[in-house]
């Protein structure tokens, strides 16, 4: 079961691959400034994850506009991120939980995912500007998306 509402969200830093190379994002650097919502995804370059990434990138200007940031984290290589983010054009920062310590700390690993390993589960986890976890939804399985309605509506009462 993943983080409960009201629970400080604990805090990271992970890697980015951008076009200057790979970078740190750290979730704290959000506090005090804007909400941040959190998207775990089983895996790069699979149906579902591509379906819900690149939505999610043609939708970021709503995201934006309620003053949050969107980091979507899988256990996938930052060079396998940017590689599939170049491929379907996502835009949203992907990040790299390679070891699965963020995963782990929010409570929110898929065990033995298609007989391949240990990965994120599907999962949305809104963070407001306090540093605390306000929202947070793990999906029944992998081939289950969000409810993002839902978690633009929390972001509305947070602005």
């Amino acid at each position: 079961m993943p983080l409960k509402i009201g629970t400080s969200a604990p805090d990271f830093t992970l890697k980015t691959k951008t076009a200057q190379g790979l970078e740190d994002v750290k979730l704290s650097d959000n506090f005090g400034k804007k909400n941040t919502v959190l998207l775990f995804f089983p895996l790069a370059f699979t149906g579902v994850c591509t379906t819900e990434m690149c939505d999610v990138s043609g939708g970021i200007a709503g995201y934006e506009s309620l003053n949050a940031a969107v980091y979507a984290i899988s256990v996938d290589s930052p060079f396998a991120q940017a590689a599939w983010a170049e491929k379907e054009k996502i835009t949203i920062k992907l990040l790299s939980d390679l070891n699965k310590t963020v995963t782990k700390a929010y409570d929110v690993v898929f065990p033995n995912l298609a007989g391949v390993g240990d990965t994120a589960a599907r999962a949305a986890v809104v963070i407001d500007k306090a540093g605390n976890i306000v929202y947070v939804e793990q999906t029944p399985t992998p081939k289950d998306l969000p409810d993002f309605n839902a978690v633009k509506a929390v972001l509305a009462k947070l602005k």
